[in-house]
Formats: structure tokens, C-alpha cells, sequence
């Protein structure tokens, strides 16, 4: 009995660390603008009804060009709802989702993902 509860549970709890990368899984809506060791600025653009595979965002910034409304389907199975005006900014932690747009309007956004420090670059900095 144990056994048949464990298995679902470390599946649903695998699928955060097995997302991948937007730009991978959803190359047809994220373009890469820049990207060094600092940072990665994506342009994200949809349309009503479409939804995108499952991926993982480090730390990140959006700013909305354009009003929308998406949904976000969070690995636990919470379901967020988002809307945004043209000019809103957001800052989120890492997280990994599958989103939808649920709204009427076309997505379009700047994305700014941090890159965690490394040692090499912390030395530099110093």
C-alpha cells in the first residue's frame, strides 16, 4: 500500500526537476535578445488559446508590452491566473509551470532571467 502511494507522489515531485528550458521546449514563442554570464532577456509572444510545454525560468523579471491574461500550471497542480497591463512588471522566484493564454489578447513580454553567481565570476567581481 505504501509502495502504490510513494510511486505518484516522487513522480509528481520529479517533474519540477526534470523541466526544461523555455527556450527548448517553446522556441516558437521565446526569442533570446542578449545573454551573457549575468543574465538572459527573452521576448515572449503568444497567441489567445495557446499554451506552452512544461519549462523551468530561474529567478526572473517580466514586463508586460501589452495587456493578457494567462493561467500557470504549477507542478503541484495549483493552477495562477495572471493578468497584466501594458507597462507592469513582475518579479518572480524560479519556477517551473506549463502556461496557458486564457485571455483574448495576444501575450507579448521582456523577460530578464538571472544566472545564479559563480565562484569564478564572484572572484572577479571582487
Amino acid at each position: 500500500m505504501l509502495r502504490r502511494l510513494c510511486l505518484p507522489v516522487l513522480l509528481l515531485s520529479s517533474l519540477g526537476a526534470m523541466a526544461q528550458d523555455a527556450v527548448k521546449t517553446d522556441g516558437d514563442k521565446y526569442k533570446v535578445l542578449l545573454e551573457n554570464e549575468h543574465i538572459r532577456v527573452l521576448e515572449y509572444r503568444d497567441q489567445p488559446g495557446e499554451t506552452t510545454h512544461q519549462h523551468h525560468h530561474p529567478a526572473f523579471v517580466v514586463y508586460a508590452l501589452v495587456p493578457f491574461k494567462r493561467k500557470l500550471l504549477l507542478p503541484d497542480g495549483k493552477a495562477v491566473l495572471r493578468e497584466f497591463k501594458a507597462g507592469d512588471v513582475l518579479y518572480s522566484d524560479e519556477q517551473t509551470h506549463i502556461g496557458e493564454n486564457v485571455g483574448a489578447t495576444p501575450t507579448h513580454v521582456i523577460m530578464v532571467e538571472m544566472k545564479p553567481a559563480t565562484k569564478a565570476r564572484a572572484a572577479k567581481d571582487r
